[in-house]
C-alpha cells in the first residue's frame, strides 16, 4: 500500500442496513424488515494522526469499523483506504490494515508464539522479519514469560496482549482498533493506550471506537461523534474543546448526542 498519501481511510456518505425477521420485528416494535445502522456517514482518517469515533453503545461505531476493515460490506456509500476499494479490492485493504478487537477471539489451544507465528504466515512475512517484529512486540507487551503457555490458561489482560501482537505482526500501516480496552483492568488498558501512541509516532493511520471520552481526550486528533447511524460532530480535537457550551468533556459529548434526539 502506497504510504504518501495524505488521507489513508476515505469514508464516503456509508450506509449500512440489516434484514430484521419477523421476531426481531416484533422484539423491535419495527414495521420495516430492515434497520439502517449507518445512515450517510462520512469522514477521513490521515497518517500521523490519531482519529476516534466516538458515540454510546448501539451507535454504528463497531459496524463502520467492520465495513473498513472488510469484514461487513456497505448497502451503499463507499470505503477506501490507501486507495483501495475494501468491496473491490478486499484483499489488498487487508493486507495492510490491523484490526483490533475487544473480543479477542483467539485459538485457545494455542500458545501465544505459535498464534502469531501462524498470522505472520497468513499475511506472508518473511521469516527473518517475522523474528525481529515478534521479539520486538513481545518484549514491547511483556509477552515472554507467556509465549509458550496455552492461550486458554491465559488471563483476560494476557490475552488481549496476544490479540495486539496478532494485529501488529505484519507491520500494517493502517490499524483500526475498536472499543479496544472494553473489560480491561487499568494496566491492561494503559498497554492499549501506549500502543496507540507509538503508532501515531510511527505514521501509521490510527481509528479507534470508545464510549469513553477520558480515552479520546487522551489520545485524538480528530474526532467524529457518531449515534444512530448518523455523524453528528466531525473535525478536529482542538475545534471540539473550541465549540464546547458546557463545562468539561463528557458532558459535551452528552449534549451533542442529547441535542440530536
Amino acid at each position: 500500500m502506497p504510504s504518501n498519501f495524505t488521507t489513508m481511510i476515505q469514508v464516503n456518505q456509508l450506509s449500512k442496513d440489516f434484514s430484521l425477521s419477523k421476531k426481531q420485528m416484533a422484539e423491535t416494535g419495527s414495521s420495516s424488515a430492515s434497520l439502517r445502522v449507518l445512515d450517510n456517514v462520512s469522514f477521513e482518517c490521515k497518517p500521523g494522526r490519531i482519529f476516534s469515533l466516538l458515540g454510546p453503545n448501539g451507535a454504528g461505531k463497531t459496524t463502520a469499523l467492520r465495513i473498513i476493515s472488510t469484514i461487513l460490506a456497505p448497502s451503499s456509500g463507499s470505503v477506501k483506504v490507501g486507495g483501495y476499494d475494501v468491496v473491490n479490492e478486499g484483499s489488498k485493504v487487508r493486507s495492510s490494515i490491523g484490526f483490533l478487537t475487544g473480543s479477542t477471539g483467539l485459538y485457545e489451544r494455542l500458545t501465544p508464539e505459535e498464534l502469531i507465528a501462524y498470522f505472520a504466515k497468513l499475511h506472508g512475512v518473511e521469516k527473518q522479519a517475522f523474528l525481529k517484529k515478534k521479539d520486538e512486540l513481545f518484549t514491547l507487551l511483556g509477552m515472554h514469560d507467556f509465549a509458550k503457555k496455552r492461550i486458554g490458561k491465559l488471563s483476560t489482560g494476557m490475552k488481549q496482549k496476544v490479540s495486539i501482537a496478532r494485529t501488529m505482526i505484519h507491520d500494517p500501516e493502517v490499524i483500526v482498533f475498536d472499543e479496544p480496552t472494553a473489560g480491561l483492568d487499568v494496566i491492561a488498558a494503559k498497554n492499549i493506550i501506549e500502543l496507540i501512541r507509538s503508532c501515531k509516532d510511527s505514521n501509521k493511520t490510527v481509528i479507534f471506537s470508545s464510549h469513553i471520552m477520558s480515552e479520546v481526550d487522551l489520545l485524538c486528533d480528530d474526532l467524529a461523534i457518531i449515534h444512530t447511524g448518523r455523524i453528528l460532530f466531525n473535525d478536529t480535537m482542538l475545534n471540539f474543546r473550541k465549540e464546547m457550551k458546557t463545562d468539561n468533556l463528557t458532558e459535551e459529548f452528552i449534549r451533542v448526542v442529547t441535542s440530536s434526539n
